[in-house]
């Protein structure tokens, strides 16, 4: 086991080149992954399926990432992130070359979501938990800023897709990404160190201890919500917009706005929580998240000019930014950083369940309605759903009183 560096490392500039690489690999992974709403339509329209079948490719593949989390993050803990982000890169080329060769959609499911699911889970996870471990005064900023990489890779990666699908084609733009995003992952894996105090052990709570706590049930409450709510737009919303008269190209920059909104909203929002506190900023987020549907549900009502969705993507994603860079900050207040990937992974595997049923139960709904009316309603419920299971959490059994703010 390698021995821990001194504690005078933390906070230091070897920190924050971790979080250049961090911010890096998420955004290459969330990039290539949060771009397939470039690729509904003409997915669709090639194999002839309907909005619940070809959304069901991302739904595969979100489950996937999820959870496949608690086990990336629980080697990371033991190895460190470098070799788990090299496997990433191989999965992530793989997957992408093997998709832009299929013939029948049920293969997609398997070559993107097996592929696209395990590049994001190295690329994601075991990096937040390495950044954790290289900080202690500024975590939250630290976590904040690398998973801004998040929401740069959503913002540059749904537009640059519809771009190169315009010009080669869906099949050509899977190829792109696979090599390119493979590349650069490799120069992040040479990039990342191991943080400076890894994990006594590298296990962490065990589940049947944070299964056992308020704090770990409401938190996994709302992620499973908050999923099921965040990805029916992410997934559905360029197909909304095109049926509205949007190019292909506009309806994919929504996406790419509910990118660069998250930015804002994680950038922001994690450094209000260090002065405001972490939960109740992290509460807040979820309050702008659900608060964000009932625009959306405006424009399906009344319409409107493309302006509203642009002012709908722009709330959705300050909120899902304050969820996004707030949660692994407090999970690291309430459970320690031992074994912290091992635990953001195991919470992440509700978003994979919230993903898995979102998404294609809003397809069903778009293809049983004829619109989008009840797909937005049904995400704008759960958003609410999970803002209130938050509420209990300023006053759960946290594990280990002493690490909870």
């Amino acid at each position: 086991m390698v021995a821990a560096a001194p504690g005078s490392e933390l906070d230091s500039a070897a920190g924050w080149r971790t979080v250049a690489a961090a911010f890096v690999s998420m955004a290459v992974v969330f990039g290539v992954g949060y771009s397939f709403g470039a690729f509904f339509v003409p997915m669709a329209t090639e194999f002839g399926t309907g909005s619940g079948a070809t959304s069901l490719v991302f739904a595969i593949t979100a489950f996937c990432w999820f959870q496949l989390s608690p086990v990336t993050g629980r080697i990371a803990d033991r190895v460190g992130p470098r070799p788990v982000l090299l496997a990433g890169a191989v999965a992530l080329a793989a997957g992408l070359l093997l998709t832009a060769t299929v013939r029948e959609l049920w293969v997609g499911y398997l070559t993107y979501g097996a592929g696209v699911g395990i590049a994001v889970a190295c690329g994601y996870v075991p990096l937040v938990a390495a950044v954790g471990g290289w900080f202690e005064r500024r975590r939250a900023v630290a976590m904040a800023v690398a998973v801004a990489g998040i929401g740069v890779g959503t913002l540059l990666g749904a537009p640059l897709a519809a771009a190169l699908i315009e010009a080669i084609g869906w099949r050509g733009t899977h190829v792109v990404f696979g090599v390119a995003g493979a590349v650069l992952l490799v120069g992040c894996a040479a990039a990342v160190r191991r943080p400076p105090q890894p994990p006594d052990g590298a296990s962490g709570p065990s589940l049947r201890a944070l299964a056992g706590t308020a704090a770990f049930r409401w938190m996994y409450a709302t992620t499973l919500l908050a999923a099921f709510a965040l990805f029916v737009p992410v997934v559905h919303l360029p197909a909304y917009a095109a049926a509205r008269g949007a190019s292909p190209v506009a309806g994919a920059a929504l996406v790419g706005i509910i990118g660069v909104a998250s930015v804002v909203g994680r950038i922001a929002l994690g450094a209000v929580a260090d002065r405001l506190g972490r939960v109740r900023t992290f509460q807040a987020s979820f309050a702008v998240l659900a608060a964000a549907f009932a625009v959306w549900l405006g424009h399906v009502a009344l319409g409107g000019p493309f302006a509203v969705l642009v002012a709908f993507a722009v709330v959705l994603g300050v909120g899902y930014g304050g969820w996004i860079a707030l949660q692994p900050a407090v999970i690291a207040d309430m459970f320690g950083v031992r074994g912290l990937g091992w635990v953001v992974g195991l919470m992440y595997t509700a978003a994979g369940i919230g993903a898995l049923l979102g998404v294609p139960v809003a397809g069903a709904l778009v293809d049983a309605t004829g619109g989008y009316g009840w797909a937005a309603g049904v995400a704008g419920l759960c958003g609410l759903g999970a803002f209130a299971a938050t509420i209990p959490l300023s006053r759960a059994d946290f594990v280990g009183e002493s690490d909870a703010l």
